[in-house]
C-alpha cells in the first residue's frame, strides 16, 4: 500500500515537472516572437526610409553589410559616364584641314568654333581694305610721278596733290622727289597687304588642323598653380670647410 502511494506521488512530480518545462518553453518561444517582432518592425521602418529617400533621388546602389542599410546615390559613386565626356565633340583633323583649304572659315565651322569666325573674316576685311587704300594711292602717286617727270604741259595730274598756286617750277626737283618716295612708300604696304592677307588665310588652316588635333587631347580638370614658402636644405663649399643651412625662398608648383 505505501508503495502504491509512493509511485503515485512520483508521477503527479512528473506530471507537475513536465508541465513546467512545457509552459517555461512557451514562454521562451512567445519571447523570442516579441523579439521577432520587434526586429521586423524596426526593418520595416528602416526599409520604408529607404523607399521614402529612393523616391526623393535615384539610387545606385543598396549597401546592406552590417545591421544598417546605406544607399549609395549617384552624387556618392562616380559613374564613368562622369569621369569621360562621351558628348563632347571630337572632329576630324584631316577633314577640318581640308575643309579650311577649301573656304576660309570652314575649319572653325567644323570644329565648332563659332567665336572664331569674327577674328578671321575680320583679319579678311582689314588686309582687303588695307590693300585696296595703298593701291589706290600707289596708282595715283605714280601717276603723278610719270606726269611730273615728262615735259608734257598736258599731264599735270600732280596738281590735284599740291595747293592751288603752289610754284611747280621753283621746286621741282623737290616735288619728284617727293613723289617718288610716295608712290614707293605705297608700294611696299599695298605688297605688305597681300602677305598679310596670306598670312591670315595660312593661319586660319593651321588653327583648324591644330584645335582638331588637340581636340582629344585629355587633360586633368585640376589645373592650378601653387605658390607657398618653403625651406630649401643646402651644402654650399667654402674652401675646405662643408658648410649646412637653410636657404628660405617660395616653391611654385603645377598640377596638369
Amino acid at each position: 500500500m505505501r508503495a502504491l502511494i509512493l509511485y503515485i506521488l512520483l508521477a503527479f512530480m512528473c506530471v507537475d515537472l513536465s508541465a513546467q518545462s512545457v509552459d517555461s518553453v512557451k514562454t521562451k518561444t512567445s519571447s523570442s516572437e516579441s523579439y521577432t517582432v520587434a526586429v521586423d518592425s524596426v526593418s520595416a521602418v528602416d526599409f520604408e526610409e529607404v523607399n521614402q529617400k529612393v523616391e526623393a533621388e535615384t539610387v545606385v546602389e543598396l549597401d546592406t553589410v552590417g545591421t544598417e542599410v546605406h544607399l549609395l546615390t549617384a552624387s556618392d559613386v562616380e559613374t564613368p559616364s562622369q569621369a569621360i565626356d562621351t558628348k563632347r565633340w571630337i572632329p576630324d583633323p584631316k577633314k577640318a584641314l581640308w575643309l579650311a583649304i577649301v573656304f576660309p572659315g570652314a575649319g572653325q565651322i567644323y570644329n565648332r568654333k563659332y567665336w572664331k569666325l569674327p577674328l578671321i573674316y575680320g583679319g579678311f576685311i582689314g588686309c582687303a581694305y588695307a590693300l585696296m587704300w595703298n593701291g589706290t594711292m600707289y596708282r595715283d602717286y605714280s601717276q603723278a610721278y610719270q606726269d611730273i617727270m615728262d615735259n608734257d604741259p598736258n599731264s599735270k595730274s600732280y596738281e590735284d596733290f599740291l595747293p592751288p598756286g603752289y610754284d611747280v617750277d621753283g621746286r621741282l626737283e623737290y616735288l619728284q622727289s617727293l613723289f617718288k618716295r610716295k608712290k614707293n612708300y605705297f608700294r611696299r604696304y599695298r605688297d605688305l597687304s597681300i602677305f598679310c592677307m596670306i598670312g591670315v588665310y595660312l593661319l586660319s588652316i593651321v588653327d583648324a588642323y591644330v584645335d582638331a588635333e588637340l581636340s582629344s587631347f585629355d587633360i586633368s580638370r585640376d589645373l592650378t598653380m601653387k605658390v607657398r614658402p618653403t625651406i630649401f636644405n643646402e651644402r654650399h663649399t667654402a674652401r675646405s670647410n662643408m658648410l649646412s643651412g637653410n636657404t628660405y625662398g617660395l616653391q611654385c608648383s603645377l598640377n596638369f
